[in-house]
């Protein structure tokens, strides 16, 4: 039952009230009745009154929260407002917590293991989504192609790649992303920042998952390891690669001359002879040019 007036329920109409049996009830039933509220201001004053303590309503979007600082926090949202800056590489939070887990980032600490394969992680939330690899769990399937994710926002990007919507553009050079993070890394080709840098060495990166795999240069391990050859690596993509050379399988193909290859480096490799082809090309049609000037003047 959704109250229409929540003013028409008193002590005694709460005594007489019949379910929808049409069947005398218990008061508490008539409490619970009462309870089934179906507007936001109905729930936060039923949250105020049920808990005891005062509830605050987001203006911009009807979150309701128990207290003034949740408000506070969550109204950064809104405004865009980061008041908790990283002073090693300047990226801002609306949190502190938020800024705590990626300081761990910078440090390479890893806090949070998975039970079944040792995998570790920067935070909790990281180790869960992990988790979801080894229980199978793929709730969220596409409808368009039946490709299943562990997560709601990896659907959401797969989907893009069907709607060829790219949301997040840079600025600098418009070029756009289909998610947020790879607009993140992108613009670090515009400013050079390198926030990642490797303990031991000094070197720097762009990406957390650069500085992980460099690290293995010191550690010498090899995680990536071939089914079919034992061959083991430092990457998943050089493994990948390397998959291609067993199953003949060459995804790179040049528009120009239709060669295919198994990597994409070695295409862009050879779509450069193409380029010095058509270089050395310009260069003799602008030699015969002047020999036939040359030529012309001579005759004169």
């Amino acid at each position: 039952m959704v109250l229409r007036n929540r003013s028409l329920i008193n002590t005694r109409e709460k005594r007489n009230y019949r379910g929808p049996s049409g069947e005398a009830q218990k008061p508490h039933e008539a409490d619970k009745a009462e309870k089934s509220l179906s507007t936001s201001e109905h729930l936060k004053n039923h949250l105020q009154t049920s808990t005891g303590k005062r509830t605050h309503c987001c203006s911009d979007c009807g979150k309701i929260f128990t207290s003034s600082t949740g408000i506070k926090i969550h109204q950064r949202i809104h405004t865009g407002e980061k008041r908790f800056s990283c002073t090693q590489c300047g990226k801002s939070f609306t949190q502190s917590t938020s800024l705590i887990s990626h300081r761990i980032i910078h440090t390479g600490e890893k806090l949070y293991s998975c039970d079944e394969c040792g995998k570790s992680f920067v935070t909790s939330s990281c180790l869960s989504k992990h988790r979801r690899k080894h229980t199978g769990d793929k709730s969220y399937s596409c409808a368009q192609c039946g490709k299943s994710f562990t997560r709601p926002d990896s659907l959401i990007s797969h989907q893009r790649i069907h709607t060829g919507e790219k949301p997040y553009s840079c600025d600098e050079c418009g070029k756009g992303f289909v998610t947020s993070s790879s607009l993140t890394r992108h613009r670090r080709t515009h400013t050079g920042e390198k926030p990642y840098s490797c303990a031991q060495c000094g070197m720097r990166f762009t990406q957390s998952t650069s500085l992980i795999s460099h690290r293995r240069t010191h550690t010498g391990e090899k995680p990536y390891s071939c089914a079919q050859c034992g061959k083991s690596f430092t990457r998943s993509t050089r493994l990948i690669s390397h998959l291609r050379t067993h199953t003949g399988e060459k995804p790179y193909s040049c528009a120009q001359c239709g060669k295919s290859f198994t990597r994409s480096t070695s295409l862009i490799s050879h779509q450069r002879k193409h380029t010095q082809e058509r270089n050395l090309i310009a260069v003799l049609n602008v030699g015969r040019v002047l020999l036939r000037l040359a030529s012309g003047l001579h005759t004169l």
